[in-house]
């Protein structure tokens, strides 16, 4: 915040001093309100706010005291310096309890009175920095997943299910699909919603220290270790710890992991046996199964995690999903940066739905953040758009039949052409059609045996 940025409230009885001190200020580039009392100051302060209060303290009326306990609970965000030719050690206590900012004594010095009106309009904008920041952590903590898909709303059931368990949850999906989200919304709908939800991202976390932040250090534990500091199992006590990207874990931190899971305890690093009072959900854009056939993931911990497995569905899963989201992220992004209100045009709503979105709803996300931040209007168009976006050729298949055609051979051209259209991945296509995967294959296998072609499960020899 800079001085033009800050609004001054200078309360004085004395008219030569009060026209003093806002000449100095105004020259300072500061926005100067006067008042020649603690009422009149009031009144002001109903009308405007100010960042900054410079009060007298000796006032006929309310005193400067008095003005400060007022200030200070219809708007305890502002800053409030005193002003006295009477001061003394107990006016000084009393005031600071009260809330003020400062105290400076009169005369008033022109280098003191600068001086003092800088660092309070430092702590006011570190105040309101500090607001805002909880403000935004708070909305991301409220964030709810949108979408109304088959594929979301089955996923929705699924979690909704497994929250009220202890079990453990394990979160499969692509980057970008929202796999926090999910577990957020499994800790809102468990037993420990009241307890905290701390996460931890795995990969961003240099493996040298990752044991320590996952289960806290005493002091002297190693070098650098200057005070014993609380892990994240400590830290989500009563609630859920969620552990992102988990099939980056080193072998070493994999056991720690495992004994967590078999016996409900840990150690922190140089310290004695504690009990772990949290629940696990874990996710990753890994295949573990495939980890664990490589060696790379212990097949224990595998199946420890694995007890309940919830896959995020990608975005080109619920294309009818993403005109909710466009609406959405395009509303957030406009009141983050002060523009809108927005709208979408259609032929930017088509391009955007018809796109395959191989980063997800995090790819989605930051397009139309660009797009708001870029925008000259309040319409989103189609020149507000990446370009691989609207250059993006691939529409959606159109399968025409003829009247009459079988209702089977309808059925297999279907899954024949969905399966194209995601370049064979069966699950894919099964969460598209809204058809278990297993009825794929059988699918296939029924064509395949119709066709005459040799499948893995003929048993009679090729001639």
């Amino acid at each position: 915040m800079t001085p033009a940025e800050t609004t001054l409230l200078v309360v004085e009885d004395d008219r030569s001093n009060l026209e003093s001190l806002e000449r100095l200020l105004s020259k300072e580039d500061y926005k100067v309100l006067t008042a020649p009392d603690a009422r009149v100051a009031l009144e002001v302060l109903r009308k405007q706010r100010a960042h900054i209060v410079l009060t007298d303290l000796m006032m006929p009326g309310l005193s400067g005291i008095d003005l400060l306990k007022a200030i200070k609970t219809v708007s305890p965000e502002t800053e409030v310096i005193l002003m006295t030719a009477y001061g003394t050690v107990e006016t000084a206590v009393e005031a600071m309890r009260a809330g003020a900012y400062d105290f400076v004594e009169k005369p008033l010095k022109r280098m003191q009175i600068l001086k003092t009106v800088a660092k309070a309009m430092e702590k006011s904008s570190l105040v309101a920095e500090n607001r805002t920041l909880r403000e935004e952590i708070s909305q991301l903590r409220k964030r709810e997943i949108i979408g109304n898909s088959p594929a979301l709303r089955q996923v929705l059931e699924v979690a909704a299910q497994a929250a009220p368990s202890v079990a453990t949850v394990l979160i499969l999906g692509e980057s970008g699909t929202g796999k926090e989200l999910l577990a957020r919304y499994v800790h809102t709908k468990s037993q420990r919603a009241a307890g905290p939800f701390v996460g931890v991202n795995c990969a961003a976390i240099p493996e040298s220290i990752l044991e320590a932040e996952l289960f806290g250090h005493e002091r002297g534990a190693f070098t650098g270790a200057v005070a014993k500091r609380e892990g994240r199992f400590a830290q989500a006590k009563g609630g859920t710890l969620f552990l992102d990207e988990i099939g980056e874990l080193s072998a070493s931190v994999q056991v720690k992991l495992l004994r967590v899971l078999q016996e409900g305890e840990y150690e922190p690093v140089g310290g004695r046996t504690q009990r772990a009072d949290v629940r696990i959900v874990a996710a990753t854009n890994r295949d573990l199964a495939a980890e664990v056939a490589a060696g790379r993931f212990r097949e224990d911990l595998y199946y420890r995690l694995n007890v309940i497995a919830i896959t995020a569905p990608p975005l080109r899963s619920r294309p009818g999903d993403v005109p909710l989201l466009v609406e959405h992220f395009v509303k957030v992004f406009g009141q983050r940066n002060n523009k809108g209100p927005f709208t979408v045009s259609p032929a930017a709503i088509e391009k955007l739905a018809h796109y395959a979105w191989p980063g997800n709803v995090r790819e989605l996300e930051n397009t139309l953040e660009r797009a708001v931040v870029l925008s000259r209007s309040n319409v989103i168009d189609l020149a507000d758009l990446p370009r691989q976006i609207v250059e993006n050729e691939r529409a959606r298949s159109e399968i025409v039949v003829s009247i009459g055609t079988p209702l089977e051979e309808i059925e297999r051209t279907v899954i024949r052409e969905t399966l194209r259209a995601t370049q064979g991945d069966k699950r894919l296509t099964a969460q598209l059609l809204g058809i278990a995967t297993r009825t794929i294959y059988r699918k296939l296998a029924e064509e395949r045996g119709a066709s005459g072609e040799v499948t893995d499960d003929d048993d009679e020899p090729v001639a």
